[in-house]
């Protein structure tokens, strides 16, 4: 009788696998694009941070100006995401005889997970772009 059980979840039990091999594909993906993007956005804003630099801004005030911007991008992205996710995850969960109903906290969890994971990825850049020395920056101009 064991046996048979687990040859009814020996299916799901390989999905599992396979979902947390490509969730860590996607996460790796989408950090390596923050990266990016926090890269291209400093560099492009160089001249910006320097201005405000000489002008007596913080370091601190110049990550949050970075970091502002990918708060807003995850905050539309979670948004659009939670009922999409909550619809199939729902569908999914209909197919069990013993099922869970899916509950609100799991996606706070996952938002600030997601915040958490993204606010890490950018904030190398943030902080490099904020600790560079103003007149390098502004030597250009």
């Amino acid at each position: 009788m064991d046996d048979k059980i687990e040859g009814f979840y020996k299916q799901e039990s390989q999905l599992t696998a396979l979902y947390k091999i490509f969730a860590a594909i996607a996460i790796l993906l989408s950090c390596l694009g923050l990266y990016g993007l926090a890269s291209f956005m400093a560099v492009q804003r160089i001249k910006e941070v320097g201005i405000r630099k000489v002008l007596g801004a913080t370091a601190g005030g110049v990550v949050y100006l970075f970091s502002k911007e990918f708060v807003v991008l995850i905050a539309i992205a979670f948004t659009i995401a939670t009922p999409v996710a909550w619809y199939f995850m729902n569908q999914w969960l209909h197919d069990f005889a013993y099922r869970i109903t899916i509950q609100w906290w799991m996606f706070v969890i996952a938002a600030i997970t997601a915040g958490i994971i993204a606010l890490l990825t950018v904030s190398y850049q943030a902080i490099k772009a904020a600790m560079a020395n103003p007149v390098k920056s502004l030597r250009t101009e």
